[in-house]
């Protein structure tokens, strides 16, 4: 029953932040038995000449080995991934992952010139940069010893980052990042002769990606459950797409 309850509330995880979440533990995982992280880590030269290709994404998955930078991290990304894609994207996944693409071809293109292996943090602060930007009335509360409005929590955690010795480069990275999509998706276009520039590509909106598909929640498990195989039919016969929250 345990089991059944927690593949549910996973299920229900939006379907981007679901796979993104799961595909930085399971690097994680992979990292203490099977693979070491200079597999892993950001390089142009082994990237661009030895065509290892895979560091263009993996140096997005690592965040260190299990401890507390890691759960930091995680729970970050977590909660401010999923808070985005429910939240402005709800119903737009196929601009939500236009949005990875977009940050995260932003940050490999600056990464040439600083000296930064793994991008995973800068890309949490810039998810929590555009959603602070995106709330800017709600009330934060960091450890119980900050109040604040949500557009200062990228630089409440650089300076949480400053504290503990760690190099703010990738929060600022995380951050410039964040301010250009919100610039260019938010506010430019708002502005007198502005337009959007940031297009998602047809590419990406595909069925799975339809604002028209239908949520799956446990009551709609339910009535997937009692009902009759003839509107089943229907339901699939008329092209209807489904998708998991």
């Amino acid at each position: 029953m345990a089991y059944q309850s927690l593949r549910l509330e996973y299920l229900q995880i939006p379907p981007v932040s679901r796979a993104y979440t799961t595909a930085c533990v399971l690097t994680t995982a992979a990292v203490l038995e099977l693979i070491t992280p200079f597999q892993l880590y950001f390089n142009p030269e082994l990237i661009f000449k030895h065509f290892q290709i895979w560091r263009l994404i993996t140096n997005f998955l690592f965040f260190g080995p299990v401890g507390f930078n890691f759960l930091f991290n995680m729970i970050f990304l977590y909660r401010y991934c999923r808070m985005l894609e429910e939240g402005s994207f709800r119903g737009r996944t196929a601009d939500f992952v236009f949005m990875f693409l977009f940050g995260g071809f932003l940050m490999t293109l600056f990464g040439l010139f600083v000296s930064l292996v793994f991008l995973g943090q800068a890309f949490t602060i810039m998810l929590v940069y555009v959603w602070s930007r995106r709330n800017p009335y709600v009330r934060m509360n960091f450890f119980g010893l900050l109040n604040f409005q949500a557009p200062f929590l990228p630089w409440v955690l650089m300076g949480f980052s400053l504290l503990l010795g760690n190099s703010i480069i990738v929060d600022l990275l995380g951050i410039a990042v964040g301010h250009i999509y919100f610039f260019l998706e938010d506010v430019f276009p708002n502005q007198p002769g502005g337009i959007r520039i940031l297009k998602t590509p047809s590419v990406l909106s595909v069925d799975t990606f339809d604002s028209s598909a239908r949520i799956l929640t446990p009551e709609a498990l339910y009535e997937m459950a009692t009902d009759s195989p003839r509107r089943h039919f229907q339901q699939f016969a008329s092209g209807s797409s489904l998708r998991w929250y």
